[in-house]
């Protein structure tokens, strides 16, 4: 292999390598979480529940564990690094997905689903590869960790029509344990390729040449003047409680349609293949735009102008659902929000990693992804109650709708030009 500071093998930088790798892991990773709402109504008919609010209260309750487990994996990769964490967390994931498959009462399925899956899953997604992907990439981080966004966008789009495929020809157990075995696929391709560092290979982030003030050991890294000692002080300045009210806003609105829309599709008499291949086409929406914004918008525009589109084109897709015909929402919800859905994720950790530094980034991180969960959480069970209570998700549309003009109203507030690393002059520090 290469190590002139620019290649790994083929002349291709190593780090895209890692991206590769990522990628196929937050696709796995992303598509068992998603693929929940595809066994809702299954899993009412066989176990005999008469409420929605039963596996809305399941899948809250996952939402609320992988959300106090975001800060734990991503202080891990802080300490040990990405690939460690992210291999033991498949693991784990691909074992109790299993475990779910397996399961002879909704007990033990809500028990492995809300205990070790879902907080499994915190550590195969974004938390703790935010810093491995900001070590090994500078100029290119905003490209990167969209191309690594847009893999959860795939995983979604094509494992839940997997899961919904396997569901109509076998059943649900078959088709969760598919699933599983997937993400056991994505094991041995993390321990293979992933490094945590550039300096393991003898290599520096972005293939630069290696800085004369100490070689391949010193990397170049924009600190700026909210850069952090701890993540705790990020708490002390305002962009960290902006870009965690966004977030609440971001956990809210897609956890809500994560376990929600295929049953409200349901409901409005659309077919369960209909309504999983419309939430395909949401992700595929999104992988495309995740992708475009990425290349051509993230490292040439401020981080918070694109937040502030994201969000306010989510908010015209819920509004969708509530002003056109059902039969014709549907689908335009699918396109418009869905070009909206991940791509607030890329977007907001880069923009912390530059504020707060990179050293603490995946802390930091985790504690916005946790309160996002946290928000998700209760955002699923509150809506199955008003479903339950309302016999319409229509309240909960029209939440969703004020939420997210006030998350884009947040988001264009941050004083990017002021605080971000990417409008300061470069130092030089210890990766």
């Amino acid at each position: 292999m290469a190590s002139n500071g620019r290649t790994g093998q083929g002349g291709i930088f190593y780090g895209w390598y890692i991206v590769a790798a990522v990628f196929f892991m937050v696709f796995v990773s992303i598509g068992f979480r998603q693929s929940y709402g595809v066994f809702v109504v299954t899993w009412e008919s066989e176990y005999g529940l008469d409420s929605r609010g039963f596996l809305s209260n399941v899948a809250s309750a996952g939402w609320v564990v992988n959300g106090l487990a975001q800060p734990v994996v991503g202080g891990l990769a802080d300490r040990y690094g990405a690939r460690v964490v992210t291999a033991i967390s498949l693991a784990v994931l691909g074992a109790s997905t299993l475990a779910m498959a397996f399961s002879f009462n909704v007990w033990m399925l809500a028990f492995f689903f809300a205990s070790f899956a879902s907080f499994s899953n915190a550590g195969a997604m974004f938390t703790p590869v935010t810093p491995l992907i900001a070590r090994w990439f500078v100029r290119k981080r905003g490209v990167a960790l969209s191309i690594i966004t847009a893999g959860g966008s795939a995983g979604a789009m094509l494992m839940i029509l997997f899961a919904t495929y396997l569901l109509n020809l076998f059943n649900w157990r078959v088709s969760l344990a598919a699933v599983a075995v997937i993400v056991l696929l994505a094991l041995p391709l993390v321990l293979v390729v992933i490094r945590n560092r550039p300096s393991d290979l003898g290599l520096v982030p972005d293939g630069s040449a290696p800085s004369t003030a100490g070689g391949a050991a010193r990397v170049s890294l924009l600190d700026g003047p909210l850069t952090v000692s701890h993540w705790r002080h990020a708490y002390r300045s305002a962009p960290m409680w902006q870009l965690t009210l966004t977030y609440v806003v971001c956990g809210i609105t897609t956890a809500v349609i994560a376990v929600h829309f295929v049953p409200f599709a349901k409901d409005e008499g659309i077919t369960q293949t209909t309504a999983a291949f419309a939430f395909s086409i949401l992700h595929f929406a999104n992988m495309g735009s995740v992708l475009a914004v990425g290349f051509l918008l993230s490292d040439r525009l401020q981080r918070k102008d694109t937040l502030t589109l994201v969000y306010a084109v989510r908010g015209l897709g819920f509004l969708s659902l509530l002003v056109l015909p059902t039969s014709v929402g549907f689908w335009v919800f699918a396109v418009v929000a869905g070009s909206s859905w991940l791509a607030t994720v890329p977007q907001t950790s880069a923009l912390a990693a530059e504020i707060y530094g990179v050293r603490n980034s995946g802390s930091i991180t985790g504690m916005l992804t946790m309160v996002h969960m946290f928000a998700g959480a209760v955002a699923v069970a509150a809506a199955g109650a008003a479903f339950d209570y309302f016999g319409s998700y229509d309240q909960v549309w029209l939440v969703c709708v004020l939420l997210l003009v006030g998350a884009s109203l947040m988001a264009w507030l941050v004083r990017e030009r002021e605080v971000s690393a990417r409008y300061m002059p470069m130092r030089f520090a210890e990766a």
